[in-house]
């Protein structure tokens, strides 16, 4: 049973009688709080890295810049996205597959909670007493202490687990409904941690091997190409794993919010499978500077970097047939009629649509930054950072807001009023225009050489690097702007937790249905074994030489173990 009411300015808010159990309810809700709490960290210290860059504050002796800047990357690129992700995965889960986690899913959900929130602490730990200044990345000749590496193990490893909670609930749903077409979300969740696992595996094998040897001082080196190679394995797919699900509320959630269909199910299927074949075997087109990798591997993964292009091509199309469809129901007329029918009042549509109107320029910087040319002009300027706040802190996050406004309230039972739903739009505004000042003059700075992972300096008064100032002030103001948004997120979270009106029947968890003229998906994209078996095989080709060709050139001593 549905009803509605009065919302959202002319707009029908709908209620719906669906709930999560209540250990369902408190798992994702504790993911969603920790997620939170980590991005207000992160937040501050990226505000505090920009004003210092700008020379308008001086840090204190106890906490430098480049502290600071490894806490920003830690604490929002890996441990906010991922329990805020792994907990928005299990919400569709469960909704999506009878309306509750099997008891089995439930436990695994909490291990890997409890590993990520003791990990996270004590990398952030690490961080804070300037034991683990390494820039965020896993990269030698940069060491950290060994609590650092042990604490983004446990991260890891938690969310393994927390993904084998997934597979087993989805495995549990197929073995009872035998030749069934899965739930999309939940094939999309599959998806995800297929990718993410695969990926992660060989930066566990870098942190492990490497660079926990290393701070142990039981290797007196490590081989820094193979050390990034292993890295860069990860660290390409890891955007995947940040932009996937936000393409699940895209394709899923999105077409029920503007009264639309999901212009069809096998369109986004087939789009995620290609994610998990070309998003990992690409991470050389992040080392075309670097030597020790012969010149016909970096080609090869540039190419199949290009191929990525392909499915972010395929979303593009299904999201607009899917607003169009619901445009000509609402009775557009002309070519871009459907444009104006659009839920703009709406906060669960208005953020992800800026979202994906950035993610076009992000995108675009991404081709620039996979060709060898341009790549070798800016690798190391200010247009890296740029593109990936464009992507990461635009793009993904801005569709996390959406999400959060009214996943909270479907948690905690309380009503999404309008007034969270108008402040939802202005600190989407807000933040988009923060972003567009940080992001965008990070761009153009970039173009004109001004370096990343360095903090403030004139080069002696060079008049080229003095005019990098101006922009920098500007970057400045973007960040403050920026953190006003996050502050407004934060008091609008808390408010959706605990100081709403209550509910008995709360904000519907909005969930599409498939356009009804669409075709059924064929078997094969549930066949797991096949694609990930294909992006084994790809991986082997792209990678097995150039490592087995490291590993046999290792330096003495950077290795455990003697190489064959």
């Amino acid at each position: 049973m549905v009803n509605t009411k009065r919302g959202f300015g002319s707009s029908l808010v709908p209620l719906s009688d669906f709930s999560f159990e209540e250990p369902d309810r408190k798992l994702i809700l504790y993911h969603l709080g920790f997620a939170f709490f980590v991005l207000f960290l992160g937040i501050l210290a990226g505000l505090f890295q920009t004003l210092q860059r700008a020379g308008l504050i001086t840090l204190p002796v106890q906490l430098g810049y480049y502290q600071l800047l490894t806490a920003h990357g830690v604490l929002l690129a890996l441990v906010f996205t991922t329990i805020f992700i792994i907990g928005f995965l299990y919400s569709g889960v469960a909704k999506t597959m009878d309306g509750r986690l099997v008891p089995a899913a439930r436990v695994l959900g909490w291990i890997g909670y409890i590993m990520m929130v003791i990990g996270s602490i004590m990398a952030t730990y690490a961080i804070l007493v300037n034991e683990a200044t390494v820039l965020y990345t896993f990269y030698a000749p940069l060491k950290a202490s060994p609590t650092f590496y042990f604490g983004l193990a446990l991260l890891v490893v938690g969310s393994w687990i927390s993904g084998a909670g997934i597979f087993t609930n989805y495995g549990s749903w197929r073995k009872r409904n035998k030749g069934k077409e899965s739930p999309l979300f939940a094939f999309m969740a599959v998806a995800i941690m297929i990718l993410w696992i695969h990926a992660s595996l060989f930066v566990a094998i870098e942190v492990v091997f490497q660079l926990i040897p290393w701070s142990l001082g039981l290797v007196e080196r490590v081989d820094v190409t193979l050390s990034r190679t292993l890295f860069w394995y990860f660290g390409h797919a890891l955007v995947y794993f940040w932009l996937l699900p936000a393409y699940v509320y895209w394709y899923v959630n999105i077409p029920k919010i503007v009264g639309g269909k999901i212009l069809s199910s096998a369109l986004p299927r087939l789009t995620f499978l290609l994610f998990i074949l070309f998003s990992i075997p690409v991470g050389f087109h992040h080392q075309l500077n670097e030597p020790g990798i012969e010149s016909f591997w970096k080609y090869l993964q540039v190419v199949l970097t290009m191929a990525v292009i392909v499915p972010s091509l395929l979303t593009a199309f299904s999201l607009i047939g899917t607003f169009e469809l619901a445009g000509r129901e609402k009775g557009a007329k002309g070519l871009f009629g459907w444009v104006k029918k659009l839920p703009y009042g709406d906060a669960r549509f208005f953020a992800p649509f800026v979202a994906m109107v950035i993610f076009i320029v992000g995108g675009a910087g991404g081709v620039v930054l996979a060709s060898y040319q341009m790549n070798s002009t800016v690798h190391n300027t200010w247009f890296v950072t740029g593109h990936f706040h464009m992507t990461l802190a635009s793009s993904v996050v801005l569709t996390f807001f959406g999400i959060s406004i009214w996943l909270i309230p479907v948690l905690s039972k309380r009503k999404l009023t309008p007034f969270m739903n108008r402040l939802g739009i202005i600190q989407a505004i807000i933040w988009a225009a923060g972003m567009v000042l940080l992001s965008g003059t990070m761009h153009i700075v970039g173009l004109l050489g001004a370096p990343r992972r360095s903090s403030f300096s004139t080069y002696g008064d060079h008049e080229v690097a003095l005019g990098w100032i101006p922009y920098y002030y500007v970057i400045a103001v973007g960040g403050a702007l920026l953190t006003i948004a996050m502050l407004l997120f934060v008091y609008m979270a808390f408010h959706l937790m605990f100081i709403a009106p209550r509910t008995d029947r709360v904000i519907e968890y909005p969930i599409g249905e498939v356009y009804e003229k669409a075709q059924r998906p064929p078997k094969i994209l549930e066949r797991w074994s096949v694609w990930v078996g294909l992006s084994i095989l790809l991986s082997i080709i792209a990678y097995a030489v150039p490592i087995i060709d490291m590993i046999q050139h290792s330096p003495p001593g950077s290795l455990p173990y003697e190489p064959w």
